[in-house]
């Protein structure tokens, strides 16, 4: 008997733009006999859907089935790509009107992701209600990076062996400073019975760093044009020294949590928030 299930995956390029501007990767699934989840990519041409369209035309078991952007229409996707053969698949732009919200796509049967750096609580909220009512599953991922994930659950074991603890990041260009990475890491390590940096925690000193939440979390960000999007948490107590780093040089670096969220949405009924439950 054959089988239909929808996703749909919504990437969020620039982290100011408020949430109904997102920029959509949609991916349609059918799987009547084994055949590969299709994929449509919306942002098509912009840096993070082209790195999607090489990332979901290499992987196994899916394949991209339509581009959708406002720029560069009329174009083969696969050309765009720079990849060795055309696709055949040329970039429209008349499917962004229909499909244009999260709650659309819920509503035609389509299952999500949503890549949102910063999303608000009532957002969240408001689209988990939905999912849960028309059954549909949903990711809401604030990073599709594996390590960045990582690092986070490095940071929660350290936090109760340690009583000082630094976050340093810089990125090549500016931005909303801390960093949602920074803004997660802190609030992780933070309301765990643990205060840090009690030799100065009432400091004003601007160069000590900007303290985020309660606890005494501090946070040092740097703009450095020409090295990688760099967060380091320094973890210390006399003596010791504990370090975890984290390197972003590409934007490539997101799709493998692209592609492990691909599959596993395919199996919800209702909204999962953040990619580490799928780790």
């Amino acid at each position: 008997m054959a089988a239909a299930l929808s996703c749909k995956i919504i990437f969020h390029p620039t982290k100011n733009k408020p949430f109904k501007r997102i920029s959509h990767i949609s991916c349609n699934m059918q799987q009547p006999t084994q055949s590969n989840i299709k994929v449509i990519i919306n942002g098509a041409a912009k840096e993070i859907g082209r790195a999607a369209v090489v990332a979901v035309t290499n992987a196994r078991g899916m394949e991209v089935a339509g581009a959708i952007d406002s720029y560069l229409v009329g174009e083969d996707i696969g050309k765009v790509c720079d990849m060795e053969e055309p696709l055949e698949i040329p970039i429209i732009n008349d499917l962004t009107m229909v499909l244009g919200s999260i709650s659309q796509a819920t509503a035609f049967g389509m299952r999500s992701i949503v890549y949102v750096p910063r999303i608000k609580t009532e957002t969240v909220s408001a689209l988990s209600a939905f999912c849960e009512k028309a059954s549909m599953g949903c990711l809401v991922a604030p990073t599709l990076s594996i390590g960045s994930i990582l690092l986070q659950q490095a940071a929660i074991t350290a936090s109760f062996h340690y009583n000082n603890v630094e976050i340093v990041e810089s990125r090549p260009n500016t931005g909303d400073f801390p960093s949602q990475d920074a803004i997660q890491i802190a609030n992780n390590i933070t309301n765990l019975g643990q205060i840090y940096n009690k030799e100065d925690i009432s400091t004003d000193s601007l160069a000590r760093g900007q303290v985020l939440g309660e606890d005494g979390v501090r946070v040092h960000s740097m703009v450095l044009p020409g090295l990688p999007s760099s967060t380091t948490v320094y973890f210390s107590r006399p003596g010791e020294v504990y370090t975890l780093k984290h390197d972003v040089t590409d934007v490539r670096s997101l799709m493998p949590g692209l592609i492990l969220a691909i599959r596993k949405v395919i199996r919800l009924k209702n909204l999962v928030f953040g990619l580490e439950k799928f780790l």
